[in-house]
This record gives structure tokens, sequence and C-alpha cells, in this order.
């Protein structure tokens, strides 16, 4: 059966754009300070998305802005590229909670190839600058600077430790090479992040002057945090062997997928691995959406926004 023209155009351009059919762009803009605080139009220049209702569901569906939802924004000075996300959650894992551990491994909390590091409250990025990937299945990130998978958690960092938020290294973590890379990733700056708690629920009705005293008010649950995140070209964005991204390559595009984990109570997340309530993917299927070719496109282009 022969296809009509139309439609070979169309699959020639969903393929070159990545095998899911989702694209965020990247635009030069003005150098945001990563402090995890969304200052007064840092990023207005910047790409806004949104989520997580329409995003891939690994556990339980969100259906409520209120029970997890989130703002993104995607830039590039002309020297690294940047990302921000500002999260709604309504009940924040080690805060409103104790830091309870899943049976599938006591040992979540170590700061090691062992841990859990994406158990909590926290953002995933996974990135294929070279955004090539084979048709096979199980394919995911090599841990090098042509792909990798890093995490963002609220409440753990590599540099902090347990209790302040900050990056901590990804997958494939049981790779010796990965691993290694990810630390050099952290521990060089050539990648940042800063993750804050901006209010509590109870705060923001005090701050929204409602007509009940602070005191009153329903114990704390829940709130908004923010994360900034930096990605240095080298080592992070070889789009070639040997090649960092720079404007000067022109357009370039990236796989891109990106993750929101919410980690609520065990009860919220009865009959989820590791009792998970939420990790909602921008792009992929679910069990498959670490694999290279489930990933999105970032378009990463040289200049400024258009004039709207």
């Amino acid at each position: 059966m022969r296809r009509p023209l139309w439609l070979l155009c169309l699959l020639a351009a969903l393929a070159h754009a990545g095998d899911w059919p989702r694209a965020l762009t990247a635009y030069r803009g003005a150098t945001p300070t990563i402090d995890g605080r969304l200052a007064g139009g840092e990023w207005a220049d910047a790409s806004h998305f949104t989520g997580v209702r329409d995003w891939t569901p690994q556990f339980s569906p969100t259906t409520d802005d209120r029970d997890l939802a989130l703002d993104g924004w995607v830039k590039h000075d002309g020297t690294n590229l940047y990302f921000a996300f500002r999260i709604t959650d309504d009940c924040l894992y080690g805060i409103d909670t104790p830091r309870w551990s899943p049976k599938e491994n006591p040992h979540h909390d170590d700061l090691t190839p062992r841990g859990f590091p994406w158990f909590g409250d926290e953002m995933e990025l996974l990135l294929n600058a070279s955004n090539t990937w084979s048709r096979t299945d199980n394919e995911n990130a090599a841990g090098d600077g042509a792909s990798w998978q890093m995490v963002c958690n609220l409440t753990k960092s590599r540099l902090g430790g347990i209790g302040p938020g900050g990056l901590l290294e990804g997958e494939p973590r049981s790779r010796k090479l990965a691993w290694d890379n990810y630390q050099r990733f952290i521990l060089s700056g050539a990648m940042v992040a800063a993750a804050r708690l901006q209010r509590t629920a109870a705060r923001a009705m005090r701050h929204n002057g409602a007509g009940t005293s602070f005191h009153d008010l329903p114990q704390p649950r829940g709130g908004v945090y923010v994360i900034e995140w930096l990605v240095r070209p080298d080592p992070c964005l070889e789009v070639q062997p040997g090649v960092f991204w720079s404007p000067d390559l022109g357009e370039v595009r990236m796989g891109l997928n990106i993750a929101l984990g919410d980690l609520d109570t065990p009860e919220a997340g009865a009959g989820n691995w590791g009792n998970f309530h939420h990790e909602d993917w921008w792009t992929g299927e679910k069990n498959k959406r670490t694999w290279l070719k489930q990933y999105g496109t970032l378009i990463v282009e040289p200049g400024p926004m258009p004039s709207r």
C-alpha cells in the first residue's frame, strides 16, 4: 500500500525530531542566577512549559494540579544551558513526612551507587546531546557527555548530604564510567543545581490574608519548591565526538526527557513500586521512558526568542 506524500513528509519530520513528537526550544537570553529563587523577569526570555497531567505516568496518574504541577523554563546565554522548575506539591517527603524507607532498598539514602538518588521529591534531566540512538530496546543514557541522566533531589545532594537539596548522580549509577563522570560534573561545577523550598502551604494561606490566625491553621503540609539548573557544554553537551555545543553550530537538536518524582506517604503510593505516589515523564511510554529512542527533542537556537 502506497502512503500519500503528505504522510511520508510528516513521518520524516517526526523521525528527524526524535521518536517522540514533542519538542522544546531553547533561545538565547540573559544569564540567570542559580540560587533556587525565581527573581522577577529572570526567566521572561525563556521558553515556558507546564505539566504534569498531560505527561506519562509511571505510577499513579496525576489528575489534580493541587496534588502535583509544575511550570518549567529553558534557555541558554550563549555559553551555558539553563532549566528552571517551579513545583507545586501537596506533601513533601522528608519535610511533611519522616524519611521513610522503601522495602526495595533500606540503603536508599546512601550517597553511593547502592542508594536511590531519585527517592524523594525530585526532578530528572535526561539529555542526549548527540541526538543519536539505535532502534533496539533498552538503550539508555551512556553516562557521558553525549548522553546522561541526572537527578536534583529536594532533600539530599552530593554536595550537601542528607537535608540540603541539589544534584545527585543519576543513571546508570551502577556503571563505574557513568558514576565517575557524574561525580566529575558535580564536583567540577560543570553542572550546578539549586533546590529551595519557596513556601509551605500554611505560610501561603497566612500571606494570602486568610481570616484565620497562623496558629489555628492545620499542620503545614505541601507547598512550592524551585529548582534552577545549569549545564556547561564542556563536558556535558558533546554533540559529536570531541565537539561541544556552542551557538556557532547554528540550530542544534538534542534528545530530551524530563521527569518529576513525587514521594508522599507509603499509604499514598500503596501498590506502586517503592510506594512512589507519582513519577511523571515529559515523553515516553510507561516502563520505556528512559530509552533514548523515547526522548523528545530540545531545539537549541543560537539567537533570542522571536518577538511576540
